[in-house]
């Protein structure tokens, strides 16, 4: 794999993350939705679970948004350190010459 194709790879895994962050920030506004609706039909199961559900979710929302932002950054990195713009505007000449 070369260096190009590291980069959009890490950029792709940065994309999937977001995407991962957005879903389960989603998750989050049902659950809470739902606790909503709960408190008009009062079911005691649902009361009984529920916060539990909406808690692991944002732990892991937070895990999430951390690892995020961490590839993120290396991602970027590591796109500065290799000249990653100058590498995309070569393989576009090369490309269009071939």
């Amino acid at each position: 794999m070369n260096t190009l194709q590291k980069f959009e790879l890490m950029e792709k895994i940065v994309r999937e993350l977001e995407d991962l962050q957005n879903s389960q920030q989603a998750l989050i506004q049902k659950i809470g939705k739902i606790e909503v609706d709960n408190i008009e039909l009062g079911e005691k199961r649902l009361e009984k679970d529920l916060p539990d559900i909406h808690q692991n979710l944002a732990d892991n929302l937070d895990t999430i948004s951390g690892i995020l932002e961490f590839f993120a950054n290396k991602t970027q990195n590591f796109g500065d350190k290799n000249n990653v713009d100058a590498l995309k505007e070569q393989e576009a000449i090369n490309n269009a010459t071939s």
